[in-house]
């Protein structure tokens, strides 16, 4: 029990420590996390009861916080150059390196483009969100180059309309956005019909044209150019919508409609009756499909304040494509944390040998047997320049005297990017 307590507080440890940090440096973090729990079998052994760890521990993350603060540099969210050469650190070993201006542009532009900040924008409610994963969406296309690589201002679909004379091309299209079916509404249990005259059969189809058509004109009555839904649209309505001067599109997945719904400023309606003026998207600047390659693609470009995006990934084969996504997803996280973290900290092991020597400074003034666990997180924080200087085939021992010199001389000081 004592054991798994430790563990928790030390995956604590590290997972807040981590937050004003890079990807990379939570990585390192980890390590250390690992290191940390070695260290606390030696404190056990000493008969140290595990609260008088944990609080020690809660100690020297506060303390080790506050020398993060002290050594990093704060960066400018709003300033291209500071973010840009920030985010190429994400990519500087990775296969995109050769276009690393083009990707951490567009991984810059995609998370400007989601992120809301209520204290930028007062019309945002709640707190600062950027969700890349669910309003960013990375669309590969093989068969061109990859500088054609672009973040739309809109959302890109893999979608064509539903019937060939359809409007495939609107500029200022008014939207709307469905989660129901325009189709006959069928009973929910079994029914048979037993049809004695001819004209009852013609009657069966009047009525499912009628109730088509009922739905239909509701929609119409808001004047819509392109109708969405997530649902079937049956021949019937696509019928009626093209005599309406309507375009359709049917089968839209949920996690689309949702990004649609931001970027055109539409909200989607469960049922045609609840259809309102106030719902119909009008952000969207032009509507048009593309084919690409061999398939038809739907775009919702130049939209006045997309609160979602789409990047459009080029290349020569999908295998290439993949490697472009896993490494723009990695910009992506860089310059989502920096959003909500704006500081740069030292790496190369620099800032866990600042930590270290720190608490060990720190750790002649606590009393008490808390002591020991205060340096016993000092020196599991050497792991990390250790475990450098070993793989680039250097002395560690040397090396972790002369950085530890270093910093005890001539503390670190906050330098300008």
């Amino acid at each position: 029990m004592k054991s798994v307590e430790m563990e928790r507080q030390v995956s604590s440890f590290s997972v807040r420590s981590s937050r004003s940090l890079l990807p990379s440096s939570r990585c390192q973090l980890s390590l250390a996390a690992g290191e940390i729990l070695a260290q606390s079998l030696s404190q056990l052994e000493r008969d140290i009861h595990p609260v008088v760890i944990i609080s020690a521990y809660n100690k020297a993350l506060k303390e080790s916080l506050e020398i993060i603060k002290r050594i990093s540099v704060p960066i400018n969210v709003n300033n291209d150059e500071e973010m840009l050469s920030l985010i190429k650190t994400s990519i500087g070993t990775k296969f995109v390196v050769r276009w690393s201006d083009l990707m951490c542009n567009l991984a810059l532009q995609a998370v400007r483009t989601v992120a809301q900040d209520p204290e930028l924008d007062p019309s945002v409610p709640g707190v600062k969100s950027v969700d890349i994963k669910r309003y960013a969406r990375v669309e590969k296309v093989p068969g061109g180059e990859i500088e054609q690589s672009r973040v739309l201002n809109g959302i890109m679909l893999n979608k064509d309309i539903t019937h060939p004379k359809m409007r495939r091309r609107i500029i200022k299209p008014r939207i709307v956005l469905l989660d129901c079916p325009l189709e006959y509404k069928k009973g929910e249990s079994q029914t048979n019909i037993e049809i004695s005259k001819d004209t009852d059969w013609s009657r069966i189809q009047e009525i499912e044209e009628e109730q088509v058509k009922a739905m239909v004109d509701k929609i119409v009555e808001f004047k819509p150019d392109l109708v969405i839904t997530e649902k079937g649209i049956s021949d019937y309505a696509q019928h009626f919508l093209y005599k309406a001067n309507v375009s359709a599109i049917r089968r839209v997945r949920k996690s689309d409609n949702n990004r649609i719904a931001r970027a055109v400023e539409a909200t989607i309606v469960n049922r045609v009756e609840d259809l309102r003026e106030s719902d119909v998207g009008t952000g969207c600047g032009v509507f048009y499909i593309e084919k690409i390659g061999d398939e038809y693609f739907t775009f919702l470009d130049e939209c006045d304040s997309p609160k979602a995006c789409t990047i459009l990934l080029r290349g020569p084969s999908k295998d290439i494509l993949n490697e472009i996504d896993r490494n723009l997803a990695d910009a992506m996280s860089v310059a989502r944390n920096v959003i909500f973290n704006p500081i740069l900290a030292p790496g190369g092991g620099a800032t866990e040998m600042a930590i270290s020597v720190g608490l060990q400074q720190r750790a002649r003034s606590v009393t008490g047997v808390e002591g020991w666990p205060f340096r016993a997180v000092a020196d599991a924080m050497e792991v990390i320049p250790r475990t450098l200087a070993q793989n680039a085939g250097g002395n560690a021992i040397r090396v972790l005297t002369e950085l530890r010199v270093r910093f005890l001389t001539s503390p670190p000081k906050k330098v300008a990017l």
